[in-house]
């Protein structure tokens, strides 16, 4: 019998794409919907606009293919109809697509394009909603769209062609927000006070609202334009309305701290000024780390005003074979002490220890010495306590500081399956301890850089990269080799931050210099170093 309708049913044979557009909120990724980032970290491929927070980019799995689409004024950007048909494209390859707008993907995103060529080439989707800059930036500055009084109603446009808008309508409204009129502010006041707003309206601009770096400018509609001169006013949101009047009187106390004297606030004043200092406001520093292991010095850094980009530079995968760590699984009796000197080394030892129907009671009788606060505190994760943590933090002082005679005794270390820890290894067995190397898991380079990273040092905006281990300064180094014919030349000017001796001695063979090292060799002693050195310098 001759199939009815084969194209549906070779559309049912296809494996199961979908789309999903979602609103990144406005700046900060503090603003993301929890479904939005359930959706990101299960991301088969991201397509995301130029407004989006550099950090949500990291969200997503390590595999994952980034398309940056952005559109900015006065800049190159890609063709609507081009990202329609990108978007078609890898749905119809059975792919996971989150489609990352800033904002509410219907508020002035056109989503409705995207949405039709979906529909047309019958893909599936899902719109998750966002939060609207045209709602946070008034919040975030304090400041109210609605009154009792003062603001009954408020309009939400855009001023991207004021020549389109009724501005003898708008003119009558109580309260205006207004996306994509910063390089129309001229207009929109002249416009305004032609219909009637009185020259004394109060107006706010609000510039990066959400991020670290906003700043608001408070005026009225005869004196906005002067205050704002020369300032590049992208992205902003306009508030304009008697309600910004009210942005004094709902300000928090807890917003000015007590430490510092409050102060008139001067044109274009940063908002971070009123709040505690933070060393690291202003620099930008590329980590690089394994996708899995980066978001705890992300934090770190963040809290002291950094922007960060991370650059995984490590993927951490399974060992080629579990053949090894199963059978001295088996044979854990066997062993005197258990060493870990990773927290992969941690993960991947515990949960192959699940695996295999075993718990931490297998380990009753066997020692364990862990190498740094981060690996004991992984550790900490499933029930135990080390019983030897050498001092200093770092794989050399291990044997040195052993807590009883080496000799005869019987080592396991499960450890990466590839290169690192062939010192330590030596140094054991030199004191006469037999130690069982098994491979736990595999940590292997990148096949590309991730492009946030690559295009910010191809535009030198980076002012630190940081490294913690020797393997990432190796696996940098493949990387901008791929990238660049000259590949120290996009670290010129640039700050290298090492973790600890080793790491830096592998930062002077491959990267010619170190230029700062943690005097404690941690996330915490390497993010005081980094602070130093910016006083300093």
């Amino acid at each position: 019998m001759v199939d009815p309708n084969p194209a549906k049913n070779l559309r049912s044979r296809r494996p199961l794409g979908k789309v999903y557009l979602v609103g990144a909120g406005p700046g900060s990724m503090s603003y993301l919907t929890l479904r939005g980032q359930q959706l990101l970290r299960q991301a088969e491929v991201l397509v995301y606009d130029a407004l989006v927070d550099a950090q949500l980019l990291q969200l997503v799995p390590a595999n994952c293919r980034q398309f940056d689409v952005g559109k900015r004024g006065g800049r190159p950007s890609t063709p609507q109809a081009k990202i329609n048909q990108l978007l078609v494209e890898q749905c119809q390859q059975g792919k996971q697509v989150v489609r990352l707008k800033s904002g509410d993907p219907f508020i002035f995103g056109r989503a409705t394009s995207e949405i039709q060529a979906l529909t047309d080439a019958d893909c599936t989707f899902e719109v998750v909603p966002g939060i609207s800059s045209a709602l946070a930036a008034p919040l975030l500055a304090n400041i109210p769209l609605t009154d009792a009084v003062l603001s009954r109603c408020f309009t939400v446009l855009t001023a991207h062609q004021p020549e389109a808008l009724d501005w003898e309508a708008l003119a009558r409204i109580d309260t205006l927000a207004i996306l994509m009129g910063g390089r129309h502010l001229a207009t929109i006041v002249q416009q305004l006070q032609r219909y009637g707003k009185s020259y004394q309206t109060p107006v706010a601009v609000i510039r990066a609202c959400g991020q670290t770096q906003q700043q608001v400018w408070v005026g009225t509609l005869s004196s906005i334009v002067k205050q704002t001169a020369g300032v590049s006013l992208s992205p902003v949101v306009i508030v304009v309305g008697e309600v910004v009047g009210l942005r004094d009187y709902l300000r928090s106390q807890s917003q000015i701290p007590v430490e510092f004297t409050p102060k008139q606030e001067t044109i274009g004043e940063d908002i971070n000024k009123r709040s505690f200092p933070q060393m690291l406001q202003g620099q930008t520093i590329l980590v690089t780390r394994s996708a899995q292991q980066s978001s705890t010095f992300r934090d770190l850094l963040e809290q002291e005003g950094a922007t960060v980009i991370e650059m995984p530079a490590l993927v951490i995968t399974p060992p080629s074979s579990w053949d090894a760590l199963d059978q001295a699984i088996t044979n854990l009796s066997d062993f005197d002490w258990l060493i870990l000197t990773s927290s992969n080394g941690v993960k991947y030892f515990f949960e192959r220890l699940l695996t295999l129907g075993k718990d931490s009671r297998a380990l009753s009788g066997v020692k364990i010495a862990v190498v740094g606060k981060k690996t004991a505190a992984s550790l900490k994760e499933w029930g135990l306590h080390p019983d030897f943590i050498p001092p200093d933090f770092i794989a050399d002082s291990l044997v040195e500081h052993f807590p009883e005679p080496l000799a005869e005794q019987t080592l396991l270390f499960p450890r990466v399956e590839t290169g690192g820890r062939e010192v330590l290894v030596k140094d054991l067995t030199a004191q006469g301890a037999t130690i069982v190397e098994v491979a736990a898991y595999q940590s292997t380079c990148p096949g590309e850089i991730a492009p946030l990273a690559s295009a910010a040092l191809q535009n030198h905006t980076v002012n630190i990269i940081t490294f913690a281990s020797s393997k990432t300064v190796k696996n940098f180094r493949k990387l901008l080799e791929k990238n660049s014919n000259h590949p120290l030349s996009l670290l010129e000017n640039v700050c290298i931050a090492s973790i600890g001796p080793q790491t830096s001695k592998t930062c002077q063979q491959l990267l010619g210099r170190v230029d700062l090292e943690a005097q404690h060799y941690t996330l915490e002693g390497l993010t005081q170093a980094i602070v130093q050195w910016v006083n300093q310098t």
